[in-house]
């Protein structure tokens, strides 16, 4: 079985097709947020199906259960994971793969973590996460920007002991051949949706802090993660006007225009960045309008709302 999406591109071919040239035995894909061909939106439930190309069942992991039934893996001997992470802490590809690998630790099945790069790797910031705010936009203690690839964060979650009933999962991580932490990486495709270049990818954990606010974040647009603003932002000149596109069926604020500020020429950043975020809240006329209960599963804890207030 292979848990994948568009991300993951072997010499030019999406995995599956490579296993399969392979050789490899290939029955079930699992399909992660966003789908199997990384083309649905964002929190939009993912139904079972069949892939066009080749035939083979897929199994949606973001539908009615995030992790899979022990009648969905019968027949794996390997379970193969590989996804492109971003690393930050509410990419629900994290939560997919602590699921992915408490189910195997279960039903004793191997997994096989293909690792690649993380774009943000020499970042390190943002709150950690309590226990009490845990949901599948944020499941382990970590900070928001961690640091680590996902190879890294497979057995950080075996070896905290962050699966149920301390369970371990048989794990094999294939590593990055070559890879040094602060090395640039350019992705070669778009790791899903809403986040389609290298600077986009590099504000997502500042500005994803807005999903939990009245903020948009350029859903809509070509330049998601680059921009913000809402309606209520009067003061700013900058202005677009959010249209259903790839990735967004109907955007926050559809049709409506948005004043805000324009991030896409803006140099890359290496931390989490509050700047926009406190500024919005400031030039907010209402602000018992500005948060909504999503802020603080993003942000892992109450406190940063209520310092910002």
């Amino acid at each position: 079985g292979v848990l994948t999406n568009q991300s993951a591109v072997v010499e030019g071919k999406n995995l599956v097709d490579f296993l399969i040239e392979k050789g490899v035995n290939l029955t079930k894909i699992y399909a992660p947020e966003h789908g199997f061909r990384g083309t649905a939106d964002n929190g939009e439930l993912i139904s079972d199906g069949k892939d066009s190309k080749t035939n083979l069942p897929i199994i949606s992991l973001y539908g009615d259960k995030k992790k899979p039934t022990p009648e969905q893996l019968d027949g794996i001997d390997i379970m193969v994971f590989d996804l492109q992470d971003v690393g930050v802490r509410f990419y629900t590809y994290i939560s997919s793969l602590h699921y992915l690998m408490e189910a195997c630790a279960e039903k004793g099945i191997a997994v096989v973590v293909l690792d690649r790069p993380n774009p943000n790797g020499k970042i390190v910031d943002g709150p950690i996460l309590e226990p009490e705010k845990k949901s599948f936009v944020g499941m382990h203690p970590v900070p928001v920007l961690h640091g680590m690839t996902i190879g890294e964060y497979a057995r950080m979650i075996n070896g905290e002991g962050w699966l149920a009933n301390g369970k371990k999962c048989m794990l094999f991580v294939i590593a990055c051949s070559g890879y040094l932490r602060d090395m640039p990486y350019s992705l070669p495709v778009r790791p899903s949706p809403n986040l389609p270049n290298d600077l986009s990818i590099n504000l997502y954990a500042s500005l994803c802090l807005f999903e939990g606010t009245n903020v948009s974040v350029g859903r809509g647009t070509d330049k998601q993660f680059q921009i913000f603003g809402s309606p209520y932002l009067s003061r700013h000149t900058f202005c677009f006007t959010p249209e259903p596109n790839l990735g967004s069926k109907n955007p926050p604020y559809n049709g409506k225009d948005c004043y805000g500020e324009d991030l896409s020429e803006h140099p890359f950043i290496d931390r989490l960045e509050l700047k926009w975020l406190l500024q919005a809240y400031k030039d907010t006329p209402d602000k018992s309008k500005f948060f909504t209960s999503y802020f603080e599963r993003l942000a892992g804890t109450a406190k940063l709302q209520e310092q910002i207030e």
